[in-house]
């Protein structure tokens, strides 16, 4: 992470005391940066830009700066202050300021240990928000036809994030997998799911790898259900293993499912599991999520069993390790979003339900109505660890 900092000084103040207050403020925080002074040519350019409030009466200066800065850079504007020499009241106007014209902005002030935790976690958001951006995401196939409350914003997501959404028909491919080499026939005689159904799931891991291949994408989400028709296999297999290959990869056409694994992904390194919640007990904060695929990358263990509803191609039955998970969604316009802490109790494997089932229990119990009273659509993304701090940060900044 690259955090730097500029700094507004009145020139009444007397320069060699305000240096030896910033000596002594700066030392003080123990976190590396690179302390660019007065030249704000750069400013936007690294994970985090914090201008140093150094003393009252720079007001006028960061007015002037204004335009300058809100050319170079769209981040919410950070005002580290040491309170001393008029700093804090110098930082509140011009947070008001900012305040009046619509921009967002903080004033860092407090304890060295407070400062230094905010700004650890604001460079971390920053980081991600770069990484984000020019990130191209594949719509492969229309979103599923019973996903009625789950549309997407594309302007939105793009002045918001950075990301461009690209729409690729199911004809592509359709196209990619008959160039892929069926390795060994699907026999119907062996009872093995894995036997019969196993080299066209292989199949279609390759064709998606292809497409991400040919759009320069970092992640798509796929209209699956119509693999069953089209080539009576499904793309569970294939999604586990592009997510663990660190591709986003969604299910059935959900978009804003798409987005909250690219955002999660961008924040903790990993994208998470896309599922239904299938269950909830609103008065102990209980629930099963459940879905026939999972990111090999967050299970100990897994086997292979039949997609559930359809009973053919093959599903993914994951074992993720218990303890600390965090369930995250972000609607279609990246508006509304939900975060919450919980534990993941156990694995369970019912055969009513798709293959992976995990049993969650929310730290917050209260936290559960929300799935009854105003749920962002039917797909939550559950991930190991606790990162719900991390996660608020990143969706403020994109209101």
């Amino acid at each position: 992470m690259s955090i730097a900092i500029y700094t507004l000084t009145s020139e009444l103040h007397d320069e060699q005391a305000v240096a030896a207050v910033t000596r002594e403020f700066l030392s003080s925080l123990h976190f590396d940066y690179d302390l660019r002074g007065s030249d704000y040519a750069d400013y936007g350019e690294h994970d985090l830009s914090l201008i140093y409030v150094r003393t009252g009466g720079t007001e006028g200066i960061f007015k002037r700066l204004l335009p300058q800065l809100l050319a170079q850079s769209d981040a919410p504007f950070y005002l580290l202050t040491s309170g001393k020499s008029n700093s804090l009241a110098a930082s509140m106007e011009i947070l008001s300021f900012l305040r009046q014209r619509g921009y967002c902005g903080e004033i860092l002030h407090g304890s060295a240990y407070y400062i230094a935790d905010r700004v650890a976690l604001l460079a971390k958001v920053g980081e991600a928000r770069h990484r984000l951006k020019g990130c191209r995401l594949g719509v492969i196939g229309k979103p599923s036809d019973w996903l009625i409350a789950s549309g997407t914003d594309q302007a939105a997501v793009a002045s918001k994030l950075g990301i461009e959404l690209v729409d690729i028909p199911m004809e592509k491919l359709r196209f990619e997998i008959d160039k892929v080499p069926l390795l060994c026939p699907q026999s119907t005689a062996s009872p093995a799911p894995k036997h019969r159904f196993l080299p066209g799931a292989e199949r279609i891991y390759e064709a998606l790898k292809g497409v991400v291949a040919d759009h320069h994408l970092q992640g798509f989400t796929l209209r699956c259900f119509d693999l069953l028709t089209a080539v009576q296999n499904t793309g569970c297999l294939a999604l586990a293993r592009l997510n663990a290959d660190g591709i986003v990869a969604g299910c059935e056409g959900d978009v804003p499912a798409m987005l909250t694994m690219v955002i999660a992904l961008a924040l903790t390194g990993v994208t998470g599991f896309q599922a239904n919640p299938a269950s909830i007990d609103p008065q102990t904060g209980e629930m099963v999520f459940a879905h026939c695929t999972i990111p090999l990358n967050l299970v100990s263990s897994y086997e292979f069993d039949t997609h559930y509803e359809s009973g053919i191609g093959v599903g993914i039955r994951g074992h993720m390790p218990e303890g600390q998970v965090t369930v995250f969604k972000v609607s279609g316009d990246l508006s509304r979003w939900f975060v919450a802490e919980g534990q993941l109790l156990r694995n369970e494997a019912k055969p009513d339900l798709c293959r992976t089932q995990l049993v969650v229990r929310l730290d917050d119990a209260e936290r559960a109505r929300y799935f009854l009273d105003n749920p962002i659509g039917n797909h939550h993304i559950v991930l190991p660890g606790h990162h719900q701090k991390m996660l608020e940060e990143m969706m403020r900044q994109c209101r």
